[in-house]
């Protein structure tokens, strides 16, 4: 199971050289979690017997560039968007010091955090949880510590 960013540049099959219906994927900006993308987790985790759910996080997330705009200019957050940018500032905050790329600080960590609230919930003890990122130039994925 995926749970991965809607970025047309990271589709999970080809990312991974799967065929449709090999991956049970579910997709959201930035890879934002909600109840609907945790019940799809659960589905596959619980009903499906899936034994691995992969957060999958990628350089340059638009989701993550919008947040870091946001947390920089204190500009009000339009609608929906509000669910994606509260989700993902407290990783912009606690990587803005950390010398280097903060998009690439937010991301690893967004990512890292969202591995980490699936694991800590007990509707996914069953599987393992594991968090990893696309570099988009290569098409490498590494996992994350």
């Amino acid at each position: 199971m995926i749970v991965g960013c809607v970025d047309s540049r990271v589709p999970p099959e080809l990312v991974f050289d799967q065929g449709l219906g090999d991956l049970l994927c579910t997709r959201t900006a930035g890879q934002v979690l909600d109840e609907a993308v945790l019940a799809s987790v659960q589905y596959g985790v619980e009903e499906l017997r899936i034994p691995l759910v992969l957060v999958l996080g990628h350089e340059r997330c638009g989701a993550v560039a919008a947040t870091l705009e946001h947390v920089r200019t204190g500009a009000p957050v339009p609608g929906h968007l509000s669910l994606l940018v509260d989700e993902i500032t407290p990783s912009a905050r606690r990587t803005r010091a950390l010398p280097g790329d903060w998009a690439e600080h937010t991301m690893t960590a967004h990512t890292a955090w969202v591995r980490d609230a699936i694991r800590a919930d007990p509707a996914f003890h069953g599987a393992h949880v594991a968090a990893a990122r696309l570099d988009l130039g290569t098409g490498l994925v590494s996992l994350l510590p």
